[in-house]
Parts: structure tokens; sequence; C-alpha cells
């Protein structure tokens, strides 16, 4: 047990925006609400998994929607409050924690800022160690953990309620909602006991994404390159480097969907280096060979700054460095693959992980 606060903060937006695989929502938009909720509400206490009571009920918050959305559509906090108390009524419980659904980008700091206004503790986990587009990749769900009941909630006062078979439906469902309510909203999901939050997150999550954020500051206060020491941390791939010269992107169904092309620099001259995201980064290739794939994450950095671009941050003109991380072991089980591999997305390739295709790469 530790207390969250502002420098914190700070930090775990940046790891969040690495995290996040290019999606999870803009991270600046949930430090600041994190922060003016701490300087509201003082400080919030962060709980590793093991010191929550199997018997307690245990609900993430979430901003839900394209990221695009949320940059013109900021939330006011009162819709994630609104979701959450809802909830709470129909649980007929009391809530004793939230907790990040993902570890990225907006997702990652909104529950700090619902925290902080309702005096909750926050649990240092999160259902994907990345971000991924659809309410059922979550690996609360590998472990057969009920999506609903959720509440949605938006800046107009609407809340809706769903009970649904599957979380697939509870996607559908959600997904269409979402974008009659404006194309982003909030909501409280995946209710849990203790037990089952000990069972199926990926636990540490916030404590890792503030580890980020202080290794690339303390690299570019100690003139180190951030990047290197990035994938020293996190025992990453450096994939591409070079200077992104296209990018199509659309908002789609309740997604952001496109391409960026990256020309090659440096050792990577005469190459080009192809993402493809739904929100989040899925695929990575050149023209003669596959990169890295989704379970496993592609993160795009600024080679100037050392600090994570998010898709919608992407543009013409930039430097950027594509590095892959290996997925936490859960998604990389015959059921993770299924749920979040390349095949779920239309993409033609068997799951081969990172490591695989880039073995042998020494850390550049």
């Amino acid at each position: 047990m530790r207390l969250i606060g502002k420098e914190e903060i700070e930090n775990i937006a940046i790891g969040a925006a690495l995290l996040g695989t290019g999606g999870g929502g803009d991270p600046f938009v949930g430090k600041m609400m994190a922060l003016q909720a701490i300087e509201e509400h003082g400080p919030v206490t962060l709980l590793d998994v093991d010191e929550v009571k199997d018997s307690d009920v245990i609900v993430p918050s979430a901003m839900m929607g394209a990221p695009t959305v949320l940059v013109e559509k900021i939330p006011s906090g009162d819709e994630a409050l609104r979701a959450f108390k809802s909830l709470e009524k129909v649980l007929n419980k009391n809530i004793k924690a939230t907790m990040p659904i993902e570890a990225g980008g907006v997702n990652s700091l909104l529950p700090i800022a619902l925290a902080a206004t309702i005096g909750l503790p926050v649990v240092d986990a999160d259902g994907m160690g990345r971000a991924f587009p659809e309410l059922q990749m979550v690996t609360f769900h590998l472990n057969d953990v009920s999506t609903t009941p959720m509440v949605l909630a938006d800046e107009k006062g609407n809340n809706i309620v769903l009970e649904t078979v599957d979380g697939k439906w509870a996607e559908k469902i959600a997904r269409s909602a979402t974008m009659t309510m404006g194309g982003s909203i909030m909501n409280a999901i995946y209710p849990m006991t203790g037990k089952q939050v000990k069972e199926s997150s990926i636990r540490h999550s916030l404590t890792l994404e503030e580890k980020i954020g202080r290794t690339i500051k303390e690299a570019k206060a100690n003139k180190y390159n951030p990047i290197t020491e990035l994938l020293k941390l996190l025992d990453g791939f450096h994939l591409f480097s070079g200077k992104v010269t296209d990018i199509e992107r659309q908002t789609d169904g309740g997604f952001v969907r496109g391409e960026a092309k990256i020309e090659g620099l440096d050792d990577f001259s005469d190459e080009n280096c192809y993402l493809n995201f739904q929100n989040e980064h899925l695929l990575a290739k050149t023209d003669k060979e596959v990169l890295c794939m989704t379970p496993d994450l592609i993160c795009v950095i600024d080679t100037e700054t050392g600090l994570p671009i998010t898709t919608e941050g992407l543009r013409y003109g930039a430097r950027a460095t594509v590095i892959g991380l290996p997925a936490d072991e859960k998604w990389r089980t015959t059921k993770g693959i299924e749920v979040a591999g390349p095949k779920y997305f239309g993409y033609d390739y068997d799951y081969t992980p990172v490591e695989t295709l880039n073995e042998g790469q020494a850390v550049k």
C-alpha cells in the first residue's frame, strides 16, 4: 500500500502511453483529470492485489469509444462517477476499490481520478497489460468473469445498464450504444470479487507504467538514450526507425482504424515499415517480413524525445522508432490468441512471438 500523488501521475501517464500500443485514449486527458482530482481531494491509495480481501467487490472504470473523439469530447468526470454509482445500486453492494481495465492511455488514469473523487483505493493491476480495442479482450474474460452487469454513462446524463449473455455481445451492444451517445462514453464494467482479481488480473501494471515514465525522464536527464533504456527494462526489440511518410485513419464503427507508413532511416534505410491499427497497433511489417503481431505489443516512440506517440498523435514527418514487447503469458495461451490474436482481426497469420520473429537481435 502506498499513495499516488502528482509526481507518480506524471510518470504513469508516460508509461500508459507506451503500454497502450498507440491506443487507450489520450493520456494527457487522463493525466489532467487525475491531477485535478488529486489537487481537490488529495492523493490516492494504491493497493497491491494481495492486499485486497477475497470478498471485496472491485469494479474497473474506463472510457469506451474512438480515441480521436475523446480528444474533442473530454469527459467532465461526472460520467465515471455516475456509471460507478449506478452499478453499485445494481449490485446492491458497496464497491471497495476500482482499477484500470487496461494498461494504456487515458484508461490507466481515469480510475485514479475517480478514486480520488470518491475516496476509494486503486488496485495495482489491470486486465490487459496493454490496450486492446474490444471489451472481451481482457484477462478477466479469459477466466470466464462476466462482463456485465455494466453501466455506460455519457456527458448528457444518460445511463444505460447492460446484462448480456457473454463478452462479445456486451461489446456489440455497448459499441452501438457508444456511437449513439456521441462516440465515447464512460463505463463501469467487469464487477469482480477480490478473489477473481487475484486469479485473473495482470499485476503491478500501474507500478510498471510509473517505472517506464521515470526511466525515460532519468535517461534524458543523464543524457542516455531513453529508447535503449526502455528496451532493457522491458525486454523489448528494436523493430524499426524512420520517418512517418503516410498516415491514413478513419473513425469507423466506434473505432479508429488505419495504417501508418514509416520510411526507414539509418540502419533501416531502403526499407518501409507499415503499422496497421484499430485504436491500437496490431501488426507491424516491412515489404519483406512481419516484425510483430498482436497480442504482443507494438509501441511507437518519438526518436528525438524518447516519448511514446499514440495513433492519433502520429503525424507526417515525425521521426519514429517502433519497438516490440512480449505480451503477458495469459495472452499467449490458446484462448488468448483466439480472443486477440492476428486472425481475430482479419490478418492471415498464425501468431508468432515477437522474440521468434526477431530471433538473435541484439538490443540496439
